[in-house]
């Protein structure tokens, strides 16, 4: 299993599975199949993947440590990018559909609901991270500054989960918030566990 994951094709392969869901998106838009509210169906689809990405590079570190596989490293940067990308078409797709790209009422929603401040706070953190997320950045930064950054996807984590649960309030409906914010919580709480040991 490691020598496939150090296989050069192992990139490309996982960057193709990350983007299978929005290509199944894009089919199920082009065939009419996203039932009889497209828009909040995209709107909902690109929050849900930007949840999933984001548990799956926050589990990077852990698995590594886990299994003793250092090889998942190489994947770690790509996997982040992957987040920034389904919450950008997260909001793109909030403000088309939703906003009609209208500024001001936009901006009206924002300080209006709650939950949008804080999904476009955690997406002004993604911004930041995917700008700095190459070499050049680092050394620009210097790794210190860099890693003190980059720990901002923590709190993108809990600004994530406080987006969905107050967005879900209005129903009462918490069952899919709760396996997400499990999940988060095993990931961060690992990496509070791995810093008192390591303090």
């Amino acid at each position: 299993m490691r020598a496939a994951l150090r296989h050069p094709a192992a990139w490309w392969a996982l960057l193709w599975v990350g983007l299978m869901p929005l290509a199944w998106l894009v089919l199920q838009t082009l065939q009419d199949q996203l039932g009889p509210n497209p828009a909040e169906a995209l709107i909902r689809a690109t929050g849900d993947w930007t949840l999933r990405s984001l548990c799956v590079v926050l589990a990077v570190s852990p698995l590594r440590t886990w299994l003793g596989w250092p090889e998942l490293l190489r994947f770690r940067r790509m996997l982040g990018l992957l987040v920034f990308a389904y919450a950008s078409l997260h909001l793109l797709c909030y403000a088309w559909f939703d906003m009609g790209f209208d500024l001001a009422d936009t901006l009206q929603d924002l300080f209006k609901r709650p939950f949008i401040w804080l999904g476009f706070s955690a997406f002004v953190i993604l911004l930041a991270l995917a700008a700095t997320s190459f070499n050049r950045a680092v050394r620009w930064l210097g790794g210190r500054r860099w890693q003190l950054l980059h720990r901002g996807v923590y709190a993108v984590a809990v600004l994530a989960v406080l987006h969905f649960w107050w967005m879900r309030a209005g129903k009462q409906d918490f069952d899919e918030v709760l396996v997400y914010a499990c999940i988060l919580a095993v990931l961060l709480g690992w990496r509070v566990l791995s810093f008192g040991r390591r303090a």
